[in-house]
């Protein structure tokens, strides 16, 4: 009963997640061009419409031929952390190591779609705004699609003094990264398993080390 429940759990949080990231990116880009900035709470929340051509942070690599190499990573690389989860939950798996790993893999996945597909759904955002199932097609081929990115959280930034070595007289920006509902759910995931790991995984090991000697004796 446990197994079911957690699988009904994952299911539900990971469905949630992944329509709602999927919803903002449909909206972001039928209803904005690239570049643009919509101000939401001040000039620290902002939505702020880029897509990411690559890798994380805007990076590319190798043209088409990389671009389609980094999506079938992605791909095997989520099918991999899919089969440990499905796998794990049939075995019995502690819900907050399930959680962490659900977020990890749902927001894995909500970015495959977008390098996986967008590029035929949508035309270009460039100058315009995006139609969804244009009749001239898409923007891009199969797995050449790019990750709709809009999150902005600048929260305060400043020029360094001149007199500073290296970076004098150069602009900072804290938390200048864009992102997406999906990168959040792997931040998060990550983050979040790295505290299951130290803390409440050896904490449970202890608990089943005891309750195996209260058992032999």
């Amino acid at each position: 009963m446990k197994k079911k429940k957690q699988a009904w759990i994952a299911a539900a949080l990971m469905a949630v997640i992944l329509i709602a990231d999927q919803i903002v990116k449909f909206w972001v880009k039928t209803h904005m061009q690239i570049g643009e900035d919509i101000p939401l709470i001040g000039s620290w929340c902002r939505l702020h419409f880029v897509e990411n051509e690559g890798f994380a942070f805007g990076l590319s690599y190798g043209g088409s031929v990389g671009k389609i190499f980094l999506t079938l990573m992605r791909i095997i690389a989520a099918t991999a952390i899919g089969w440990f989860f499905v796998s794990r939950i049939k075995k019995g798996m502690r819900t907050s190591l399930m959680v962490s790993v659900a977020l990890i893999l749902v927001g894995a996945v909500g970015n495959i779609i977008d390098s996986c597909l967008y590029g035929l759904i949508f035309n270009e955002s460039y100058y315009t705004v995006a139609t969804l199932f244009p009749p001239e097609g898409g923007y891009a081929p199969l797995l050449q699609g790019r990750v709709v990115d809009m999150f902005y959280f600048p929260l305060f930034e400043f020029d360094w003094p001149m007199w500073m070595p290296f970076v004098g007289g150069q602009h900072f920006e804290f938390f200048n990264a864009i992102f997406n509902v999906a990168d959040s759910a792997i931040t998060i995931g990550v983050i979040w398993l790295i505290i299951d790991q130290i803390f409440i995984s050896t904490k449970y090991s202890k608990s089943e080390e005891k309750q195996k000697e209260r058992l032999e004796n």
